[in-house]
Formats: C-alpha cells, structure tokens, sequence
C-alpha cells in the first residue's frame, strides 16, 4: 500500500473515503452537532492543563534556578549613593579615553619690516629645574611632568593656545622666556574652580553665589565693563565670560530677566531648603519634609519648563537630587528618582538610575510608591529610549524593575493601559534587527532578555492584553529571539512560559503555526535541552496546543526534520526516568501521592508528549502513519503496562486516547492490529475498575478494535458482551454511548445474538431509546443499530424480539419517525434555536435512515399480530 502524500496542498485537508464504524458519521463536514458531541467522535484531540509556573519568593534579576554563572550576569544586591552619580549628569564615563582635539593656535602674522635687532620665534617652554630624585613627587609637579610628556610625544613641539595675550604698544616681545612662562604658568594653573568669578553684587555665601542667577542681560553689561576693564590693563579674553559660558553638556544656562526671576524666587528657595534639610537628621519628619520639597521643585520645574535634558542649571539641581540618595528611605528614593527620570540623565548616571530603581522595586512593600505620581510614565518613557546595545546595563537594571512590579496585579493593569506592550514590541524588533546582522548571541543582550521576557509573561495573563500580542507581532519577535539564543536555557524557559499561556487562544496559535521556523525553533528545544525538564513540558504543552484545532500546524510539525524522532526519543527518556522512579517509591511503599516533585514532572512531560501524538493522529495521513511506527505504540502499551489508572489517571487516559485514534485506521502495516490482543488484554483491567472515565474510554478502544473477529472471539471470552449488556442501565449516557458501540460489532456475529435476549438486552435497548431518543438522536440510532444487526435474519417479529418487545418498538418508532412529535422540545430541556437545528439535523441524518429500515422489518415480520392497548379490557 503506498503511503500517502505529506507535502501541503490546498485540498490537502480533504479526507479520504475509509470505512469507518458504521455508527459514525460519514460526513466530514463541521456542524454544531460535532462540537457539541465532540466526546464522541472517533478521532478526538485531547486536552490538558497548563504547567504551573510557580511564583518566586524573593525578587531578584535572575532566580535561583538560573544555569548563569555569577561572572556572567549582574548582581542582584549592591550599595548605592549619591557618589554613584555622575555630577554633571551627561559626562561620557571617566573610563573612556577621548581622542585629542587638533588646536592649532592662531599665531599672530609676522610684521613687516621689523627691526633686524629683534628674532621673532616660537615661544619654546623653558626647561623644567633640576630637582632631587627622591623628592616625594607634588601635585603640581605631575601636573607639569605630565603636560612634558603630552608636549614631547612623537618628538613634536606643540605650542597650546594662549588663553590671555598681553598687549601693549610695542607689537613684539621684549622677552620670549618671560612671555612663555607666563602663558605656561596660566596653562598649569587654569581650571574651572580657579577661574575668577564676575564681580557680584549680591551679598551672598560662595555656595548661594554659584546657584543664584542673572540675567542675560546682566551677564552681557556686566561682561562689557569686566572685558572694559581687562582692554585698559593690557588683558583680553577669547573666550566667553562666566555668564556666557557652556554649562554642563554644552548648554548654555543664559537666563531671561523673567526666568532669573522664576529660578531666585521659585525654583532656589526650594533647592536651598532641601539642601539644609540634608545637612541634619534624617528622622521621619525630615524625611517627609523632603519628600515633599521634591514634589515640589518637581511641580515648579515642570510649570517652568525646566525639565529635561537641555534644563538651565540642570547639573545645580541634580547635585542637590544626588544628596538625598545617602538617605536610606524608599519613598524618598522614589521621589528623587522621578525628578532624576525627568532630567533625562545619561551615562554612568543612568545606570546607576536604574539600579535605584530596581532597588526599590524588588521589595513588594514599595509596590504602591510606584503608584503615586507618574513614575510608572518616566519608566516607560526611559526604557523605550534606551538602546538594548549601547546602554545594555542599564536597560537589564530598568526592565528587572518593571519585572518585579508586573508580580503585582494592579501594576499589570496599569501598565498595560499605558502600552508597555508596545515599548516591548519595538525594543524586541530592535534586538532582532541588531541580531539579524551580527547572528551572535551576547551575554549583554541576553540579560536584557531574561528581565524582559518574564514582564511579557506576566502581561499574557490578561486576556484583554491578547489584542496587543497579535497587533504589535510580539510572537513573531519571539521566534526571532529562538532562532539566534536556542542555547540559552534560561531566556527558552522564560519564552516557552509566554507562548504555553499565549497558545491557549486560537488566534495566537494560528500566528505562531504560520511563522516559518516555529515548529523547526521548538523541536530544536527538545533536542538541545533533553534534561531541562520545565523546558520540555512546555514546548510539549505548546506544540499539543498547535496540533489541537488547526490541520496545516499537524502537517507542518509532522514534516519537520526530526519531528518525530526527536518526539520519540523525549518520550522514551522520560518514560525511562518515570519508571525508574516508580520502581523506587513502590519498593519504599509510598504511593502517588506521596512521590516527590520531580517524579510528578516526568509523568507531566509524559502526559503532554502523549497528547500531542493524539493530536496529530488526528490528520488521517498522519495518524496512518503513526499507527504504522512499531516504537510510538510501544511506548503508548509500555504506559498503559507500567501505570495504574488510580495512581497516575490523566496519562493512562491520555494514552488510551491516543491508541483509540490510531485504531481507527485500518492500514495492513498497523502496529495496532499487529498487537491487539495485547492491546485488549491490558484495556480489559480498566473495564472492571471504579473509574467510569477509564472504562468509558477502554470500551471505546473496544469499538474499534472489535471490528476484528479475533478481538470479538476474546471479548465474549472474557464475558464483555455480557459486561456491555449490563451497562446499559447504568442511566450514564456516555456509558450507554460506548456500551453500544461494542454490542453494534458484536451483534454482526450471529452465534452471539442469542447473548442479547438472553440477557434481557432487547428490552433494555428499548428502555434506552426511551429515554433517551429525543434529546439524543445519535444514541437513538445506534439502538437501532443494534436491533437491525440482532434481526439480520428475522423471520418474525415477536419470536426474535418477544411480543412485547416488538410492540412497543413499533409504536416508539412511529412517534420518533413524526418530525412534529420528534421535534418537540422536551420539558426538562431548554434549547435554543441552535440547538433545535442541531438536533434536526441528527434527526435526518443519523436517525431516521436507520429507524426506517428498521420499523419497515419490523412490520414485515410482524404477522397478524396487533399492538396490545393497555386501556383494552380482556
């Protein structure tokens, strides 16, 4: 028999004519009828929780099970301070070295005709005096030894710009050596704390001086009569004086008359008074005293428009932020943050920035300061400016934050509002452009990862968020990050926790079964961490999502390379280690219950591998094909040989399941039919067993397997068509379901029909449909399935069936047979107008083809006997 044809099509999804069990359905199309009933069907796909991630204890960047080693990641625990931040807020960090600039000085233009008595040369620097050896080296000394040896280097005279120049009358020199000492001694001794300040008229403290401001305006008049002044002595400046000068960053902090004004009056007075409240102690009401300044100067900067990273006099207001870190306080810490946040820091002060943050925030107390003002904004606001590349510390700092925070509810809620989902989105699409030149994963960015994933974890629990994961694509970003960090143990963990919870919804799964490397990324999982065992029951519980509605995603696992074989090899492994186990704690006398956690998962890897082979049996090529591996059914018996239904019920059920699906297909290679005794001898344990759902299920593998005169000829060995028989009054309607699906196959064996009157079956049947017929019209059939099998040869009605038998069959027929007395909707029922048409539908096409060839014998048969009528008196 050839094997059919796996490649995709678009008929692909059309089945092939099989003969299935005539109680089945032989239409493929999908009615109301087929979801409502969807336990009955044949083939079935099978359903079963998620894994249970449970919540860390303590908040931390990287949890305890994490494979990193220390080197590898950052710490969790560290100090921090105002010492940590870089005073200006925008410095580069002190640990790169810059390039030096090219200066060439403007040399003044040598003068016509001058006096041949006079050289008119380069000033050269004097050399340095003879000093002793053992001399403790000065500050000023290194000073000079260093500005020789950037002068000597590479042999080169390098003449630094003067920033004063003398002049006089006389347009050369009287001295050279006088004149160079001097610019030397400028050049050594200039700096920005011996600069001379402008001539102020306010009677102020140093301290007060330096944060007070003027005026452009007064800046300029007053830096006129200054460079007035200095032109008279002989002095001019090149560059800009004090007032004009760059702040920090390359600002320049020129202020309005209107904004002088704001920042003495508004923004100083506050400055000053945090400042004071520093310098004392920091008890509660100090603390709170603070708080409440900063709010303040936060407030009045923000009205001012003085927020920002081009702010006026931002790096004063920053120096004076930086102080109230050395004050241990949660609350205060968060109010200097947020001002921090809004001064948009960068560097060195920005990581340190984030690690304050996540300082705070890894204390689940502090989750409601991160409630008050707008915090959570200026977070968002940072993340999404960062670059995962250069600033790769400070994001995992930052996104460690949120992390911690998303373990609350509430902050869930509130960050999805404010479309964190969508920072997320487009850092990821950022990752993955950078990885889609470069192909190497790096540590950097995969600490980033690792902080990130869990928050988008966290963000699929709410359903109202699965709107934001399909629109932004944050699962193809997913499948991205798999292709280039499949080794990384911990960032696949985190990733196959997102997509088992996203998976749980058809759309989502519908746009991961469409990404091209999903299934190859996923299977590429089980075999580069085989031992990962919270790893491995994810993926499964992922790919048995996949496999569960959709047909394509069957073909698509089913074709990638080593799909199977690597399926197979995990569910041997595991099913050695769970066995292993099992002999263990059975030696030791403990039960199920009892076994530690670690047996448990291996029976869940079990459990979700076994699903997803029952759902790709689904597929009937597929499932032929499966059916037809002598290892996958192996496996499955070795299951249901080695494991009770009362210790481990979910994987025995599974796998009964699963066998039932690949016992529909009735292919000569069949490693089903090869094993069939087998397979009924251990099917016949669970018939006699407490658990209904196990024997319902047993008695379903029996209605397939049945259809073998071998499996028929053991059955009434084994007294199970006696056992069915008796089923029948269990009131259960699935038990009845299964009872007759094994007696339609064993009624077509004529020695065994007498078993059924016998047994006083006719009539049990007759009770059944009853009972059950109008609000059941496919178990109404199958009754009359049995009943036509059982009367192949009937020659008369009341001899076969009994007098009273075949009378109240006819007259039950009759009614069930009018589609106005059929059609009635029962009391104790309520049906909508869905459900009405559903059951016509099983009326027309289950029911009726049968009932009527079966009154039509009946009535043959009958003679010329009448119906009795109970109201007839003798």
């Amino acid at each position: 028999m050839a094997q059919p044809s796996l490649s995709k099509s678009p008929s692909r999804t059309k089945k092939k004519l099989t003969i299935k069990p005539f109680y089945e359905k032989q239409s493929d199309k999908e009615t109301s009828a087929e979801i409502i009933n969807q336990a009955r069907t044949s083939l079935r796909t099978l359903h079963t929780t998620r894994p249970f991630t449970p919540k860390d204890e303590k908040r931390t960047l990287f949890s305890g099970s994490t494979t990193r080693a220390s080197h590898e990641r950052p710490p969790s625990a560290f100090s921090l301070g105002a010492r940590h931040f870089d005073g200006s807020g925008s410095r580069p960090t002190s640990a790169t070295r810059l390039v030096p600039l090219e200066n060439k000085p403007n040399l003044p233009s040598p003068p016509v005709s001058p006096p041949s008595a006079v050289d008119v040369t380069l000033p050269v620097l004097p050399k340095p005096p003879l000093t002793d050896p053992n001399r403790p080296i000065s500050g000023k000394r290194k000073a000079r030894a260093k500005l020789m040896h950037a002068i000597s280097q590479e042999g080169d005279v390098v003449v630094l710009p003067q920033p004063l120049e003398r002049r006089s009358s006389n347009p050369f020199p009287s001295s050279k050596s006088s004149s160079t000492d001097e610019a030397l001694q400028r050049r050594v001794h200039s700096g920005p704390k011996e600069r001379t300040q402008p001539p102020s008229d306010d009677k102020t403290t140093p301290d007060e001086a330096a944060l007070r401001v003027r005026s452009a305006d007064s800046v300029h008049s007053r830096s006129s009569a200054s460079k007035t002044s200095r032109t008279e002595s002989g002095y001019s400046s090149e560059q800009g004086s004090a007032g004009s000068r760059l702040g920090s960053g390359g600002r320049r902090d020129d202020f309005t008359p209107e904004e002088a004004l704001d920042w003495n009056t508004s923004i100083l007075p506050v400055l000053e008074e945090l400042e004071r409240l520093c310098g004392g102690v920091a008890d509660s009401s100090v603390v709170n005293a603070l708080c409440l300044k900063c709010s303040e100067l936060y407030s009045v900067m923000e009205e001012k428009m003085l927020l920002g990273k081009g702010s006026k006099r931002r790096g004063h207001v920053l120096k004076v932020i930086y102080k109230l870190l050395d004050i241990e306080d949660a609350r205060l810490h968060l109010k200097a943050a947020r001002m921090i946040l809004a001064l948009q820091v960068s560097g060195q002060s920005m990581t340190s920035l984030c690690k304050l943050l996540f300082k705070v925030g890894r204390i689940e107390e502090n989750d409601k300061l991160f409630l008050e003002d707008d915090i959570l904004d200026l977070i968002i606001s940072t993340i999404k400016s960062l670059d995962p590349v250069k600033s790769s510390e400070a994001l995992v700092y930052a996104m460690g934050s949120i992390k911690c925070l998303t373990g609350n509810t509430n902050i869930v809620k509130l960050l999805s509002e404010k479309k964190l989902l969508a920072v997320l989105a487009q850092m990821l699409h950022s990752i993955n452009f950078h990885l889609s030149e470069t192909r190497k994963p790096t540590k950097s960015v995969s600490n980033i990862l690792l902080q990130m994933t869990p928050v988008i974890r966290n963000m699929a629990d709410l359903a109202e968020n699965r709107s934001d994961f399909l629109n932004f694509g944050i699962m193809e970003e997913l499948c991205g990050i798999m292709e280039v960090f499949s080794s990384d143990n911990d960032l696949m963990l985190n990733i196959s926790r997102i997509l088992s919870k996203l998976t749980l919804n058809h759309e989502c799964c519908a746009v991961l079964g469409n990404h091209p490397t999903s299934f190859q990324s996923l299977i590429l999982l089980l075999h580069k961490h085989p031992s990962s065992v919270d790893l491995v029951v994810r993926v499964c519980f992922i790919l048995g999502n996949l496999t569960a509605r959709n047909d394509d995603c069957r073909y698509c696992l089913f074709n990638t390379d080593n799909a199977m074989e690597t399926l197979l090899a995990t569910f041997r492994s595991y099913l050695a280690q769970n066995l292993k186990k099992t002999k263990e704690h059975s030696k030791e006398g403990k039960q199920a219950s009892t076994r530690p956690g670690v047996d448990k998962k291996s029976e869940d890897v079990l459990i979700k591998l076994v699903r997803v082979i029952a759902n790709l049996s689904i597929n009937q090529d597929i499932g032929s094909l499966i059916a037809s591996n002598e290892t996958c059914v192996d496996l499955l018996l070795q299951v249901l040989e080695c494991h009770s239904v009362t210790d481990s019920e979910e994987l025995v059920i599974n796998t009964i399941i699963t066998i039932n699906n690949l016992s529909y297909y009735t292919v000569i290679s069949s490693a089903i039919e090869e094993r069939h005794l087998t397979i009924a001898r251990l099917l016949l344990r669970l018939l006699v067993n407490d658990n209904v759902d196990g024997m319902v299920e047993a008695a379903r593998v029996f209605g397939n397997l049945s259809r073998s005169q071998g499996i028929r000829d053991f059955l009434t060995t084994k007294k199970v068509d006696q056992m069915m028989v008796t089923l029948l009054d269990s009131g259960d309607r699935e038990v009845v379901y299964v009872a007759c699906g094994v007696l339609i196959n064993l009624m077509t064996d004529e020695k065994r029909r007498p078993l059924l009157k016998k047994e006083a079956g006719i009539g049990k049947l007759i009770e059944v449909l009853r009972d059950f017929g109008r609000t059941d019209w496919q178990l109404a059939a199958m009754v009359c399935m049995i009943l036509c099998n059982y009367s192949e040869k009937m020659t008369n009605s009341p001899e076969c069936l009994g007098e009273l038998e075949a009378a109240a069959l006819t007259e039950l027929l009759v009614d069930y047979l009018d589609e106005e007395v059929a059609m009635e909707i029962p009391d104790d029922v309520s049906w909508d107008e869905e459900t009405q048409e559903f059951m016509r539908s099983y009326w027309k096409t289950e029911f009726c083809p049968v009932a009527s060839q079966l009154l039509a014998r009946v009535e043959q048969y009958q003679g010329d006997l009448i119906p009795i009528d109970e109201n007839t008196q003798p």
